[in-house]
């Protein structure tokens, strides 16, 4: 007999909050009802497993269909059914009792962002496309009797018996006419692949299985190859370079999360390959949205994280604020450093090997999680220029001797650029200093929190200053000199440059380093950097000028030769000469000024 009625209480504007606010992508509705689907289908299996259920199981699957001219879509499972009974109750009684708060709730709000666990709304999703749902279902109990349940979007419900004879139950949804983009085969395709494709029962569309209900991230790590991670991997990135590791995550408290995370070959790329990490729930996929619960600096990783603790709100579109999220962020940074400290530790050749690409997630995650720096200070490396790789403390043994000033700090010297500062490196290198390669966009940051971690350390550009005076160990050199030539020197040279942004010292210096040279004070530099991107508070100031040193080699014979010349003129050509050389050395030499250089010095042969 044919029963209609109404669904729940006060609940007339219901269905307009759910197409307007619950589900911004109308799209969802497909993974809703499937993963419904799904779920009858995995509780048959439990009831089966547990002797509730003794009848013959079968092959338990979903299938989706369309039939373009009848304008319906139809989601079909074989799992436990339901009685006319239990219809009224999950379909009718909209998340039972709080449908009514639901509605006070949310039917003046905006967005959906407040909606937090009404899970029993999903099936609700189908109005946003369909015009009238109908449901057939015949539940697993013995002797029960099939059912067929009516609703056109409105509040009234018609509710009856059904032929059907097999267990479970169909969907059909009669596409709405604003909705019939929904009746295409690539469409229905694309959004299974999207959030079925891993759903733990078979998925079958247009005849085919189209998902794995076995991916590995459910599976035990000692039961995994190399081989099987590798094949996840191009499962999930195609046509992507082979990645450099992996992490497999498997937790069970004080929350669950399964999941692998791949490490990919990165070296300054920071914005490239973002929202590779998708989040599931219950092997349904969720969002590629993670950043709440994966660290920023690991943002650049790519994989899986599976997880029915991730409180999300009602359209699930939504992470929630909560404790979880914050334990699943420690959790993951705690193992990316453990997986680490032991890749160093059990082969560090092929770490050394890595490190080009993964220095900058270690780097990145030192600067941003103190946590994660305590325990990377182990395995961080830095790259001398000789292709050495030391570990902090390593190096810091290695510099001890020759590069500690009076004030005993220890002055770490790094290269931007190899080739462009090759001078001053070489220079260093004579002093019997070590230079470390510093030379991605990650690495200022990385010097200003290493210089507030490590204690009594300077870390110096190897062109901040003359080679005797960036580590200050009291030991001044004699100028050949006298104070009124240094003086007369310093003049000229200040008339030649005739620049208020090059500021001129005559120093003594070793004979065998050239006449002139261009620095950059150490301290300055990094404000004009920051003053750049508005860092640090700088940008408010605009950008910074950049000012010069150009020091002059009291010790040099080209020098000495300068200041014994009598012609004002040949003293300034001179000078001139000179100071090019040093501002060409340094890419300083532009337009005009490098034209003129050019003609002057092909014209002296």
């Amino acid at each position: 007999m044919k029963e209609t009625g109404n669904i729940s209480i006060h609940t007339e504007n219901i269905f307009p909050i759910i197409k307007k606010f619950l589900y911004s992508d109308h799209e969802i509705f497909l993974r809703e009802l499937v993963s419904n689907a799904v779920d009858a289908s995995q509780k048959i299996k439990r009831l089966s497993s547990i002797g509730e259920f003794n009848g013959e199981l079968g092959e338990l699957k979903v299938k989706v269909s369309f039939d373009k001219d009848k304008k319906t879509i139809t989601i079909s499972d074989n799992g436990i059914g339901m009685t006319a009974e239990e219809i009224k109750k999950y379909i009718n009684q909209i998340a039972f009792s709080g449908a009514t708060e639901f509605v006070e709730k949310y039917k003046d709000q905006g967005d959906d962002k407040g909606i937090i666990g009404h899970f029993g709304l999903g099936f609700y999703s189908a109005f946003m496309v369909a015009k009238e749902v109908e449901i057939i279902s015949k539940s697993y109990q013995e002797g029960s009797e099939a059912a067929t349940w009516k609703c056109d979007g409105s509040t009234e419900y018609t509710i009856g018996p059904a032929k059907k004879k097999t267990r479970g139950t169909d969907i059909i949804l009669h596409i709405a006419e604003d909705s019939e983009e929904f009746l295409e085969e690539f469409k229905l395709k694309s959004i299974l692949e999207k959030y079925g494709k891993f759903l733990p029962i078979e998925i079958e569309f247009g005849d085919k299985v189209i998902n794995n209900p076995n991916p590995i991230w459910t599976k035990s790590p000692s039961d995994l190859t190399d081989e099987d991670y590798l094949k996840f991997y191009e499962e999930l990135y195609p046509f992507q370079e082979k990645p450099l590791f992996w992490i497999h995550l498997n937790v069970d408290y004080p929350f669950n999360l399964t999941g692998i995370l791949y490490f990919p070959k990165v070296k300054n790329e920071m914005q490239l390959q973002r929202e590779k990490i998708s989040l599931y729930s219950r092997q349904v996929f969720i969002t590629d949205e993670v950043k709440d619960i994966v660290p920023e600096f690991l943002m650049l990783l790519h994989g899986v994280i599976d997880s029915p603790d991730i409180p999300l709100n009602v359209s699930r579109s939504f992470l929630q604020a909560d404790s979880n999220v914050k334990k699943i962020n420690s959790y993951i940074t705690k193992k990316v450093a453990d997986k680490l400290a032991e890749l160093f530790k059990s082969d560090r050749p092929a770490f050394e090997e890595k490190f080009a690409n993964i220095g900058l997630f270690i780097k990145y995650g030192m600067i941003s999680d103190e946590k994660f720096l305590e325990k990377a200070k182990d395995f961080c490396l830095v790259q001398d220029t000789n292709n050495k790789y030391f570990t902090l403390d390593e190096y810091s043994e290695e510099v001890q001797a020759a590069q500690t000033d009076k004030d005993g700090n220890k002055v770490y010297l790094y290269t931007t650029d190899v080739e462009q500062q090759d001078a001053f490196i070489q220079s260093a290198q004579n002093k019997g200093y070590s230079v470390i390669k510093l030379d991605t966009l990650i690495d200022s940051h990385f010097i200003n929190t290493m210089e507030s971690k490590l204690e009594k350390t300077q870390w110096k550009r190897v062109d901040a200053d003359a080679v005797d005076k960036l580590i200050d160990t009291g030991i001044t050199l004699e100028a050949i000199l006298s104070d009124a030539q240094k003086e007369s020197v310093k003049k000229v040279f200040e008339e030649t440059l005739n620049d208020k942004q090059k500021v001129v010292a005559v120093e003594a210096m070793s004979p065998d380093e050239l006449p002139a040279i261009v620095t950059q004070n150490e301290f300055m530099r990094r404000m004009s950097d920051m003053s750049k991107t508005g860092g640090g508070g700088m940008g408010m100031f605009g950008a910074m000028p950049n000012t010069y040193n150009i020091t002059i080699n009291a010790n040099h014979p080209l020098i000495s030769k300068l200041a014994d010349l009598k012609d004002e003129s040949e003293q300034k050509a001179l000078a001139k000469q000179i100071s090019d050389l040093a501002l060409l050395s340094q890419n300083l030499l532009t337009g005009a000024d490098l034209t003129a250089f050019i003609k002057r010095t092909v014209g002296g042969f």
